[in-house]
């Protein structure tokens, strides 16, 4: 991509058009951990989200973070309450056949996990944003429209929560709105959109239940796998596996915790700590990713770039990474006329972002080879997890891939 002169005039006949540096289309973790980063700098950025800013710091979502990304945060002054209330994790641990396998992976690698539900990290950051460094927002908009990314001026056009259409000129835009927002509708012909279905679905739910073990439990039962995950002292986030395309109403809270307790049982511990549904909702679960990651003067960043199953809980990780790699890409071009960031940036995203795609393939296969109902699959299932458990190298490898300290950056 070659990029025009970083300063240039709005088109003539407009002069009351406002105009932004940046025009960030979302307001999850990658759009505002971009608009943050960039008011730091003293660029100025306007972000739109079609949803409300109540919606959005209420939104269930991911709930752990890699300590790379919690150090980029940190480094960037975003982290402060995320390091004062969220839990550290140093350890996971495998279920199967009535036996628990701990993996202590703190000890294999000196690195943890943190856990902060993504709605108190959007919280914090959106607080930052608009509250603290005075970044333009915009909530509840509709019919969002981009305009002209192929020139050195593109615009973007939306119509507010009052019904007031706008128009805003800019010298970027940055899609951070998801698999579903306005900026994937917009890709050129060429662009090249890679996806993969695991087959699989996964009934998403959340309970209002104390955590039944210090760290996060991966249940691997020829019923189907189960997860455990903990959210605070009071909330835990469990996965059961279940067909694609599933109906929620089929499973009621006694099937349920039925299932869960099946799937994670162990000889050496009590029973799971039931509680009160209060999330169902079934994932078909699948990757995409879309290739490069910038077209023209338009760059995706998160899920809008590449969706990733939950299955390794990466989907939060890569889009701070994405947000973090675009944000000092944007300054230095913006600040000082450096071009190499943005030239680069859709490679050094998508270097992480298909080491992910593959750790979360190969963990997929963990998990429900067991359920396959193939048997060469089920025992291949279990020599990987007799080599995870046997071997410290086999391990430690696993546990860097875990804690995402292995990926290139």
């Amino acid at each position: 991509m070659t990029l025009n002169s970083p300063h240039h005039s709005a088109p003539s006949g407009s002069p009351a058009v406002p105009r932004f540096p940046v025009v960030v289309i979302g307001a999850g973790p990658a759009g505002l951990a971009l608009g943050n980063v960039l008011r730091a700098a003293s660029i100025d950025c306007l972000v739109l989200e079609t949803e409300s800013r109540a919606f959005i710091e209420g939104r269930p979502r991911a709930g752990v973070i890699e300590e790379w990304a919690v150090r980029g945060l940190e480094e960037r002054g975003l982290a402060e309450s995320l390091l004062a209330r969220a839990e550290r994790h140093t350890a996971c641990e495998f279920r199967l056949g009535g036996r628990r396998h701990r993996l202590p992976y703190q000890e294999l690698t000196g690195r943890h996990h943190y856990v902060y539900p993504q709605p108190l990290l959007v919280t914090d950051l959106v607080r930052e944003y608009a509250d603290v460094r005075g970044g333009a927002i915009r909530f509840e908009v509709r019919d969002v429209r981009l305009h002209g990314l192929d020139t050195a001026g593109p615009a973007v056009s939306y119509t507010d929560e009052d019904g007031e259409r706008h128009l805003v000129r800019a010298d970027f835009v940055a899609g951070c709105d998801g698999a579903r927002g306005v900026t994937r509708t917009v890709l050129p012909d060429w662009a090249r959109i890679s996806r993969h279905d695991y087959g699989v679905g996964w009934l998403a739910l959340l309970a209002e239940a104390p955590p039944s073990a210090d760290c996060v439990l991966f249940g691997v039962h020829p019923r189907g796998f189960a997860g455990h995950m903990p959210r605070s002292p009071d909330v835990t986030r469990y996965y059961l596996q279940c067909p694609p395309g599933d109906d929620p109403e089929n499973w009621p809270q006694d099937r349920v915790w039925a299932e869960l307790q099946e799937r994670l049982a162990v000889d050496d511990r009590p029973p799971l700590t039931e509680g009160r549904l209060i999330e169902k909702r079934v994932l078909d679960l699948h990757n995409h990713v879309v290739e490069p990651m910038s077209f023209g003067r338009l760059f995706l960043a998160g899920d809008a770039a590449h969706l990733t199953a939950p299955i390794a809980a990466k989907g939060m990780n890569l889009a701070l990474h994405d947000a973090f790699l675009l944000a000092d890409a944007l300054i230095a071009y913006l600040a000082d006329g450096d071009t190499a960031g943005l030239d680069g940036y859709s490679d050094a995203c998508l270097r992480r972002v298909w080491d992910y795609q593959e750790f979360s393939q190969w963990l997929s296969d963990v998990y429900h080879g067991a359920s396959s109902g193939d048997p060469y699959r089920a025992g291949t299932t279990r020599a990987r997890l007799r080599r995870l458990f046997d071997s410290p190298r086999a391990a430690g490898a696993f546990a860097e891939q875990y804690l995402g300290e292995s990926s290139p950056v």
